[in-house]
């Protein structure tokens, strides 16, 4: 398969850190989601290209997400019984964090993915789920939401909803390297676009929205037609091995996330990034 050499730029950074010139950023918590639809050859994933300004990953081909919001850890929300599926106590277990951390997590998961997809996983009972968000009233609120007008335990309140937790996945954590100016510990999730609801080109950090399947999306990476940050990259790859989102949902609820930082080691006359050995041996199946 194609090699995803670093930047000489990266490489820079990584020696500049090595040798004591700068000192390591304090990450910030973010979660980010994977849509799933079921694609002609495998899952097909939503992606989002960042705008070529954008401070953190601009140009990449990035999944719906964010950093978390203070108001992210909101008690009432528990309190108003606007939650739905596994307890902040069960998502703990999963994400490998404390519960504050992953009711903060989990609504951040939700919370972003409305923001930049238009895409809500809630509903008006727990076990069912919105089937169009596509309205000016929807938009208005959801407007409201990505520049913190209101929060998310008042948007819910609102419109009379729960969040569905069950329909999240927990899939993997990635760290941002330790040389890295901008750092961040992002939780990945996986969740299938509920029936009805329809992905809209709605945040304004992207410059273009796509549906794609994930291993299509892997061989544009490696033609150099589209930019991603490896842990994107390989996550395409790994959900690119199941037939369907719902075989990729299923594999999720097996998972507890274990955190892992990228390392610059060297390929050759090239540099690279380290990956857990799961993932590298995909890769050289590839």
């Amino acid at each position: 398969m194609e090699r995803l050499p670093l930047p000489d730029a990266l490489v820079a950074q990584a020696r500049a850190y090595a040798s004591g010139e700068s000192d390591p950023a304090e990450p910030r918590d973010a979660a980010t989601v994977v849509l799933l639809r079921p694609g002609a050859s495998g899952p097909d994933v939503y992606l989002l290209r960042r705008q070529t300004s954008m401070a953190f990953a601009g140009g990449m081909c990035v999944f719906p997400g964010g950093g978390v919001d203070p108001r992210d850890f909101d008690d009432e929300l528990l309190d108003r019984g606007l939650w739905a599926g596994p307890s902040p106590a069960e998502w703990a277990t999963r994400l490998g964090c404390d519960e504050p951390r992953a009711r903060a997590l989990v609504c951040a998961a939700v919370r972003e993915t409305y923001e930049e997809s238009g895409v809500l996983l809630a509903g008006p009972g727990p076990h069912e789920v919105v089937t169009d968000t596509t309205g000016d009233d929807w938009e208005a609120d959801r407007v409201a939401l990505e520049s913190r007008e209101v929060s998310l335990t008042e948007f819910l309140e609102k419109r009379s909803l729960v969040l569905r937790t069950d329909l999240l996945g927990a899939w993997s954590g990635w760290l941002t390297p330790v040389f890295e100016p901008r750092r961040y510990r992002t939780w990945f999730f996986v969740a299938h676009l509920p029936e009805g609801q329809v992905t809209r080109d709605v945040s304004s950090e992207s410059a273009s929205v796509t549906w794609v399947g994930a291993l299509d999306a892997v061989e544009q990476v490696e033609r150099q037609q589209i930019l991603m940050l490896p842990p994107t990259w390989l996550t395409c790859l790994e959900v690119g091995q199941h037939a369907d989102p719902d075989a990729v949902l299923a594999d999720a609820q097996e998972r507890t996330i274990e955190m892992f930082m990228p390392e610059v080691v060297a390929d050759g006359d090239e540099f690279i990034l380290s990956t857990p050995p799961y993932y590298a041996a995909l890769m050289a199946d590839r």
